[in-house]
């Protein structure tokens, strides 16, 4: 059966015109996010199994926030794969900031393929306590 799945996606990789095949290599996995909000700002927490920092672009342009990914997956010499789930490394996906948040200090760490961001509140938007003068 391995060898009857093998002929098939060669028959049909075969029948891809140079479109397809451009369009293939540029397609990206939406990683999976948590997005938790406290009352000074969001968490997102993006799982990129494979990715190392060096793979990892994030950017923030006018209100939009940008992951990009590549994942580093090799399979160890003297191995191989009989049957892989995945074959693509990319990861992509974008999230459209509110203006209540502060761009400029987003904060990331990326352990073990696994993403953190915080991106805190504007003072503007912050709860604060109004005090009440007696009159």
């Amino acid at each position: 059966m391995r060898n009857d799945l093998q002929t098939s996606s060669r028959s049909l990789a075969d029948e891809k015109t140079q479109g397809e095949r451009v369009r293939y290599s540029e397609a990206a996995l939406t990683p999976p996010v948590d997005v938790i909000e406290d009352s000074s700002g969001i968490t997102l927490i993006a799982d990129l199994p494979g990715v190392n920092r060096e793979r990892l672009n994030l950017q923030v342009q006018a209100a939009a926030l940008t992951i990009e990914a590549e994942s580093d997956l090799e399979v160890p010499a003297g191995l191989h794969t009989s049957h892989t789930e995945v074959g693509l490394g990319r990861f992509r996906r974008v999230f459209t900031l509110s203006k209540e948040l502060d761009t400029e200090k987003i904060s990331a760490e990326l352990t073990q393929g696994v993403l953190k961001l915080r991106i805190p509140k504007a003072e503007h938007a912050r709860p604060r306590r109004i005090e009440v003068q007696a009159a």
